[in-house]
């Protein structure tokens, strides 16, 4: 029988855990933390306060920084990471989803830390980090995110995973969607593309960061005037099931390494297939030809669009239900978290003398 682990999972203090809007790091800790207090296991949370959560929470900001006003949150996440170093004697397994700020902090506990990176690593910025800090370990989303970084010390691949219910399978519809975020990488500008050439109708539920906000001026929003296009803008957990179930086809037309890409597992629990650029962790998430469409052009996106009435959305329900649930993923930490455990219980046995 498995033991029950005390767990601390240590969160980005950007948004509450689940976040109020966008925000897929925050929203992915709140869905495993749940499943990991479902199968039995003693959890805490380090979050801001307004973190909503039946594991125990750890207040570390009065609220999400961003919704603060606060842009620079080192600060307050060294002060966190500060106290559960404090703390870390009351847990089994510390897992991380801070990046690497904490590695210097607690180097001496790696065989007991796990830190899952959440973001792109193709980039020069973190590699330092992986050479100096080789013990600790290192959780990947995909297998494709970890590639620039072969070699860094990854423990396994874990792919995220959502509640079972919380996106019901929908009906479909005749509209293509477009969700997440306008930014250069994500292509808003190409989903558009793909949607007049089609001459299909197009919604887009997406974020707005300050820093794209130039972007979206300049090259989103004039395309906007098209009648077949509705800008809907940033949307919330309530709105996702009939926003994704009610679609044909959800549009991810990224130009960029994604890690993950946690739309279109959304997507595919409302039985709506994902039209996907061929780049980063697509090829590992969509089944091409059953949960939805790999393809490299518009031209190859719009052949997709013809052809994905042909996909049974319960079909694409149950590619979901096989891979993507949050039991799934939180019983995926626990054969990790149960195999460190062990080994730190095996280097903890006193050395008796004989006779």
């Amino acid at each position: 029988m498995e033991k029950s682990l005390r767990i601390a999972q240590i969160a980005p203090l950007a948004e509450a855990v689940p976040p109020k809007l966008y925000g897929g790091t925050e929203r992915v800790v709140w869905w495993l933390t749940e499943a990991l207090v479902e199968l039995g296991h003693d959890v805490t949370l380090y979050a801001s306060a307004d973190s909503v959560t039946s594991a125990k929470l750890v207040a570390c900001a009065g609220q999400g920084l961003r919704l603060s006003g606060i842009d620079n949150h080192l600060a307050y996440t060294l002060a966190m990471v500060d106290r559960v170093l404090a703390e870390a004697d009351q847990y089994d397994i510390l897992h991380f989803h801070v990046d690497f700020v904490h590695f210097p902090l607690f180097r001496h506990l790696a065989g007991r830390c796990f830190t899952t990176l959440h973001g792109r690593l193709d980039l020069p910025d973190f590699k330092p980090g992986f050479a100096a800090f080789p013990e600790m370990k290192l959780v990947s989303i995909s297998d494709d995110q970890r590639a620039p970084v072969a070699e860094a010390n990854f423990a396994a691949t874990v792919y995220h995973g959502l509640p079972e219910h919380l996106i019901p399978a929908g009906r479909g519809g005749d509209y293509l969607a477009f969700l997440g975020r306008i930014s250069p990488e994500k292509r808003p500008d190409r989903a558009i593309e793909i949607a007049t050439k089609a001459g299909m109708p197009l919604k887009m539920a997406a974020k707005v960061d300050h820093a794209d906000r130039d972007y979206f001026e300049t090259v989103v929003e004039p395309l906007l005037d098209n009648p077949l296009v509705e800008f809907v803008g940033e949307i919330d957990d309530a709105a996702k099931p009939e926003f994704l179930g009610n679609a044909k086809a959800l549009l991810f037309p990224i130009d960029w390494p994604e890690p993950f890409g946690l739309v279109m597992i959304e997507a595919m629990a409302a039985g709506t297939p994902t039209i996907a650029w061929r780049s980063g962790s697509t090829t590992e998430v969509i089944d091409h030809g059953q949960s939805g469409y790999l393809v490299d052009s518009v031209e190859e996106a719009l052949n997709a669009v013809r052809k994905v009435d042909g996909l049974p959305r319960e079909g694409v329900r149950r590619c979901f239900e096989k891979r993507f649930t949050a039991r799934r993923m939180a019983e995926d930490y626990v054969a990790l978290f149960q195999s460190a455990a062990g080994s730190a219980a095996r280097r903890t046995v006193p050395f008796l003398l004989a006779g």
